[in-house]
C-alpha cells in the first residue's frame, strides 16, 4: 500500500489587492488541488490587506480575510508569509521590514523598491532568520532569479542583456508595425492598461533600469547601484527612425545590457538597433526576453511574457511555495561588496542622423570631424525626400567606437555652423 504525500498547511497574507495582488489571489485559490499535488503544501491566504475593505471586497474577495490594519497580520502567529504588492517605495518598505521583525518571509514583486534599498531588506531578513523572495521583480512570468541563483551555478556569468519592459516593447512595436507615432501609440497602451497615467517609469528607461540592477547583483555577484547604469529613455524615438532602421535591416527595442571583462562592468539601459536577424528582434508587443552568456555554457535565452496580472503572479506563487517548503532561509547576493570598476566608456556601434545645410562642402567638414575622433563610417544614408529648404538630412551608421569618442564628435558636430541639429543618436547591437 503506498503512502499518500503528507499535505501542510501553510497561511499566507497579501499585502496590496491591485493587479497582481489580485492575480495572486486568484492563481492560489483557484489552483489549490493542484499546488497540493505538486508542492505538498495546502496554501490558504489568511488575509488580504488594503487601504480600505470595501475595496478588497469589490474584488470578490471573502470579508472575512480583508484587513485595512498592518496589525491584524503582525499579530497573527498563524501566517507564515506575507506577500507584497503594494509597489512604490512607501509605505511598502516598512510593511515590509515590520514582517520581516515579526518573524514572517517576504515575497515580493517591488523592483523599484529592491533596486533602492535590497540589502537593508536582506539584512532584515538574515536578522530576523527569514526569507526574502522577489522572483517576480523581473520580467514578470520569465523565472530570471531563480535560473541566475541555482541554475547558472557552474558558469562566471559574462553577459546579461534584454528586453525587460513591456509597456516600451508594445510602443515600439506598434510603431514598427503600424507606422504610428509616439504619443498616438503610448495613448493606445494607456487605453489599454499596457502604461500608466505618468508612464515615466517605462518610458524614461526607470523600470529597466532597476531591473538591471538586481540583474547584475545576482548574475555578476557584484552589485551596480541603480544610480551607476547609464539611462536613456524612448521618448525621442520617431517615426523617421523607425523607417531608417527598417530600411537598413533593423528594428528598435530598449535594452538592458550589461557585460563583465578583466577591465570591470557596464551597464546600461537605452533604445537600441537590433539587426532583424537576432532573436531579441522578434519579441513583441509586451513580451520580454533575456539573454545570459555564461563561460561554460554560451548563450541561454528565456523568453516570455513579462507583464500581467497572471504572468507576474504566476513568479510570485513560484516564491511563496519555493518560501514554504525551503528548510534553510534562503539568502541573494544583494549584499555582496558592490562592482568597484563601472565601465563608462564601453564600445558599441551608432546610428547618427543630423540636418545640414544643403551646399557644397559640409559632408567633408563632418567627415574632418568624425576623423579627428577617430570614428569611423561604415555607411552614410542620404534622405532624398527632404523639401528643398529644409536642409539636407544626413544619418550615419558608425562601426564600433569608444563611447566617449562619439559622444565628444557628436558635441563638435553640434558646433559647427553648417548642422542645423541633431534629428537622432541611438547605438546599435
Amino acid at each position: 500500500m503506498k503512502n499518500k504525500t503528507q499535505i501542510i498547511t501553510k497561511q499566507i497574507a497579501i499585502l496590496g489587492v491591485g493587479t497582481v495582488g489580485g492575480g495572486t489571489y486568484q492563481i492560489i485559490t483557484s489552483q489549490n488541488t493542484m499546488l497540493k499535488q505538486t508542492s505538498g503544501l495546502d496554501i490558504k491566504v489568511a488575509a488580504v490587506l488594503d487601504k480600505s475593505k470595501d475595496l478588497i471586497v469589490s474584488r470578490g474577495i471573502p470579508a472575512s480575510i480583508a484587513f485595512d490594519n498592518l496589525d491584524d497580520i503582525l499579530n497573527n502567529k498563524a501566517i507564515d508569509l506575507v506577500v507584497e504588492t503594494m509597489g512604490g517605495v512607501e509605505p511598502a518598505k516598512s510593511f515590509i521590514l515590520k514582517c520581516l521583525t515579526a518573524g514572517k518571509s517576504v515575497v515580493s514583486a517591488n523592483k523599484e523598491l529592491i533596486a533602492k534599498h535590497g540589502q537593508e531588506l536582506e539584512a532584515a531578513a538574515n536578522l530576523n532568520g527569514v526569507g526574502f523572495y522577489f522572483e517576480a521583480a523581473v520580467a514578470g512570468g520569465i523565472p530570471i532569479i531563480r535560473v541566475l541563483q541555482e541554475a547558472m551555478q557552474a558558469n562566471n556569468l559574462l553577459e546579461i542583456m534584454g528586453i525587460v519592459n513591456g509597456t516600451t516593447n508594445f510602443i515600439l512595436t506598434k510603431m514598427t508595425e503600424e507606422s504610428s507615432s509616439y504619443n498616438a501609440v503610448l495613448s493606445e497602451a494607456q487605453k489599454l492598461g499596457f502604461a500608466e497615467a505618468d508612464p515615466t517609469a517605462d518610458v524614461d528607461g526607470y523600470d529597466s533600469m532597476y531591473k538591471l540592477s538586481i540583474l547584475t547583483a545576482l548574475g555578476f555577484h557584484s552589485p551596480i547601484h541603480y544610480s551607476k547604469i547609464k539611462r536613456e529613455g524612448i521618448t525621442k524615438i520617431s517615426a523617421s527612425d523607425i523607417k531608417s532602421a527598417k530600411d537598413l535591416g533593423y528594428c528598435i527595442k530598449l535594452l538592458a545590457i550589461a557585460k563583465r571583462s578583466k577591465d570591470g562592468i557596464q551597464a546600461r539601459v537605452h533604445p537600441c538597433f537590433v539587426p532583424l536577424t537576432h532573436p531579441l528582434a522578434g519579441v513583441r508587443n509586451e513580451f520580454n526576453a533575456v539573454f545570459l552568456k555564461g563561460d561554460s555554457v554560451d548563450d541561454i535565452m528565456l523568453y516570455g511574457r513579462g507583464a500581467g496580472s497572471l504572468p507576474t503572479a504566476s513568479a510570485i506563487v513560484s516564491d511563496i511555495v519555493v518560501a514554504l517548503k525551503n528548510n534553510f532561509k534562503e539568502k541573494s547576493v544583494l549584499s555582496a561588496p558592490p562592482a568597484t570598476k563601472i565601465i563608462d566608456n564601453f564600445e558599441t556601434g551608432y546610428y547618427l542622423a543630423l540636418t545640414a545645410q544643403d551646399k557644397p562642402g559640409v559632408l567633408a567638414k563632418v567627415a574632418q570631424v568624425f576623423e579627428k575622433h577617430k570614428v569611423s563610417i561604415s555607411q552614410l544614408i542620404q534622405d532624398k525626400e527632404a523639401k528643398k529648404g529644409e536642409g539636407a538630412r544626413l544619418a550615419f551608421l558608425i562601426h564600433p567606437t569608444k563611447e566617449f569618442s562619439m559622444l565628444s564628435a557628436v558635441k563638435e558636430l553640434e558646433s559647427l555652423s553648417e548642422v542645423k541639429s541633431t534629428e537622432s543618436f541611438i547605438r546599435v547591437l
